[in-house]
């Protein structure tokens, strides 16, 4: 399946991190998030990317057309010192055979927008992925497309505790005196976790009796809005493997279906 990025925000909340650059090239362990969400998704074999562009888009052309494998990865290098050419051999690699879609979708384009820009590139599609630039999961994927075949439905979405915020719930009567306060940690309330699959009927619209459906998963998932955010996720990295690197895993065991 291809999958589309949405990469094109302004990403205003975190642009203290790094100003510089679009949201999804701020780094986590070295590497861009960007290129986190991708790793997860070729390590499910989908790899044909689509990502849409919009704010300081040309610094994520940049960084895949300049991009040096040896530079990220380990390797072996031959023919030191001699008089022939120098060679390398990878001993691991980040993108691999990936094909990725460069398209320019607008600087203030909202993502329906953005989506309905790169139609033309998903003709023939039966169904396919789509996300944001700035969240990782260690869900699985194809646990949450088999549901999603079953059901027969035009769009699906991973749904996902909000685990990562401070804040509270608060229960008013009718007479509006609070009821109950309650951690949003252990309130019994779901938010989209940002990981889509789309049949190619969602760029019509939505007939009655077509409905979306949610994957409710209660593993790790965690956004990356703020600066804090960042550091949270930089942490679980440095640990020595972030919770999301699946494709780090030398066999990656599938979590049950929710009941």
């Amino acid at each position: 399946m291809k999958v589309v990025l949405f990469c094109g925000g302004l990403g205003l909340r975190i642009q203290e991190a790094a100003p510089s650059i679009p949201k999804p090239m701020v780094p986590i362990a070295n590497r861009p998030i960007l290129l986190h969400i991708m790793k997860y998704y070729a390590h499910y074999g989908h790899d044909d990317f689509i990502i849409c562009l919009g704010h300081k888009g040309d610094v994520i052309k940049e960084f895949f057309l300049n991009y040096n494998e040896a530079l990220a990865n380990d390797f072996v290098l031959s023919g030191v010192g001699g008089g022939g050419a120098k060679e390398i051999e990878l001993l691991d690699n980040d993108i691999g055979e990936w094909r990725i879609t460069f398209v320019n979708t607008g600087l203030h384009s909202n993502i329906g927008q953005r989506l309905r820009a790169v139609r033309k590139h998903l003709v023939g599609e039966d169904a396919f992925l789509a996300t944001y630039g700035d969240a990782v999961t260690d869900a699985p994927l194809p646990n949450m497309l088999a549901s999603f075949q079953e059901q027969d439905k035009i769009a699906s979405f991973l749904c996902v505790r909000p685990s990562t915020y401070s804040f509270h719930t608060v229960e008013l009567s009718d007479s509006r005196l609070v009821r109950g306060i309650e951690d949003v940690t252990r309130a019994d309330m779901w938010i989209n976790g940002g990981f889509f699959v789309f049949r190619p009927e969602i760029f019509d619209y939505m007939e009655e009796g077509e409905e979306l459906v949610g994957y409710p998963y209660e593993g790790f998932w965690a956004p990356m809005d703020t600066l804090k955010d960042k550091h949270n996720l930089e942490t679980l990295a440095a640990s020595g493997r972030g919770p999301w690197e699946v494709w780090s895993e030398e066999a990656h065991v599938l979590a049950p279906d929710p009941a």
